[in-house]
């Protein structure tokens, strides 16, 4: 997808146009990505995209899923009647949400918008074991160990962002390139750890924010990582460029012995500035959130 920031109408539009031509082409689970409804950038109109569970976009998924009786997922920010907000995977189908999964650890900037949960992310969909897991839960060591040999299938998404191109142009540019090879591989690395297959679809684009606690705004892109993957890491069908589109592929629900992960607490290293950014946008997100975004019960 190439979500309009904060504008759920419209992301539900294309969320729409997206999975009829994926039914058109056979499709009988559709993967959403992780934020569907609004996009993720440190905005007002994306903090103010929250909604009930029982609110439009939930409601549109169940209609979706009815009318084409297709499996659905994907995350959106759900306010919750303790008044705080979470970053909530649903599974959905005819008959209603089937599961759920609240994202552990907000990344970066998205600690300003929702606070973390804490269930497995594992859920029984007619006897298949799903796991949801979105964006930098596929980078860490934690859920590998939430799902390792325990699942049939991961559904899961993501709005990863680019290193922004600041001086000196060549350092920056070359932690870009790790980071979008480190976005890119993340869903196959994933999948062999955990023992099964990976479907994983994710955001693209240009964005443009403010950055929590500091005075250098953002400007960069998302990486576009959408693709299958089988429970070995081998690929089964991947985005061919940036543009919004589906890739679908026939995925057999077999599990295979996981590959053991590494003793670190990420998959992969994030870098330098990503790691930093980890750190500091983590502290001024959470002040933000708590003077904006939560409310009272």
């Amino acid at each position: 997808m190439q979500a309009v920031l904060g504008d759920v109408d419209a992301n539900l539009a294309q969320a729409e146009r997206l999975l009829r031509t994926a039914v058109s082409q056979g499709a009988e689970w559709v993967v959403l990505p992780e934020f569907f409804t609004s996009g993720v950038a440190f905005l007002p109109e994306v903090a103010e995209a929250a909604q009930s569970i029982d609110g439009p976009a939930v409601r549109a998924m169940q209609s979706w899923a009815r009318e084409h009786d297709v499996l659905v997922t994907g995350s959106l920010l759900v306010r919750e009647p303790d008044g705080n907000v979470r970053n909530a995977v649903l599974a959905v189908d005819r008959t209603g949400v089937r599961g759920r999964h609240d994202k552990d650890l907000p990344t970066m900037w998205e600690n300003a918008l929702y606070v973390g949960g804490s269930d497995d992310g594992v859920v029984d969909v007619d006897g298949a074991a799903i796991g949801l897991a979105v964006c930098w839960e596929l980078t860490r060591t934690m859920t590998v160990e939430r799902m390792a040999g325990r699942v049939d299938v991961v559904l899961g998404g993501s709005g990863w962002w680019t290193v922004p191109a600041w001086r000196p142009r060549p350092i920056f540019e070359a932690w870009e390139r790790a980071n979008t090879a480190r976005a890119k591989a993340a869903p196959a690395l994933f999948a062999s750890h955990v023992g099964a297959p990976v479907v994983h679809a994710s955001h693209s684009g240009a964005l443009e924010c403010p950055m929590p606690g500091l005075p250098l705004g953002y400007a960069g892109r998302y990486v576009p990582a959408t693709g299958i993957w089988a429970a070995d890491g081998t690929a089964l069908a991947r985005v061919r460029d940036a543009e919004p589109q589906v890739v679908v592929a026939d995925l057999e629900l077999r599990r295979t012995p996981p590959l053991e992960a590494p003793q670190t607490f990420w998959l992969t290293p994030p870098g330098p500035l990503p790691l930093f950014a980890w750190h500091q946008q983590r502290w001024h997100g959470r002040r933000w959130y708590a003077k904006n975004q939560r409310t009272s019960a």
